[in-house]
């Protein structure tokens, strides 16, 4: 099975080397996503909502590059490095996973890359 890469300008290029995602027979694997201002490639957004709100966006852009959506994540990985943003968080995700909800794990992290309060990963299929 051949792996394919993911890119599209609709998400934050990855800051390291590594790819915005990877693309493996039906199942799409993608890197954190941090909320980074497409136009000035800083975290602008100054609110964990704000944030979390950007992430899920990017996230969204990436699987839709890669044939998939939000609606086929089968697992996501969220870190945030302050465990009180847990409700923040959890009530902006809800919004963009609002049919059947993927698999999910939360970690509380000492630092995210660029200052970030949040940073989400997925697994997703594709039709």
């Amino acid at each position: 099975m051949s792996t394919t890469v993911v890119k599209t300008d609709r998400a934050p290029k990855a800051i390291g080397p590594y790819e915005q995602a990877i693309r493996i027979g039906n199942l799409v694997y993608t890197s954190g996503q941090l909320a980074i201002d497409l136009e000035t490639g800083k975290i602008d957004a100054d609110t964990v909502e704000k944030q979390t709100e950007l992430v899920l966006t990017h996230l969204g852009n990436v699987l839709e590059a890669a044939g998939s959506s939000l609606n086929q994540v089968l697992k996501t990985t969220v870190f945030i490095t302050n465990m009180a943003h847990f409700p923040k968080i959890n009530e902006i995700y809800a919004r963009f996973f609002n049919s059947a909800k993927p698999a999910r794990s939360t970690v509380a992290v000492a630092a995210l890359p660029l200052g970030a309060l949040v940073e989400i990963e997925a697994v997703a299929y594709t039709d």
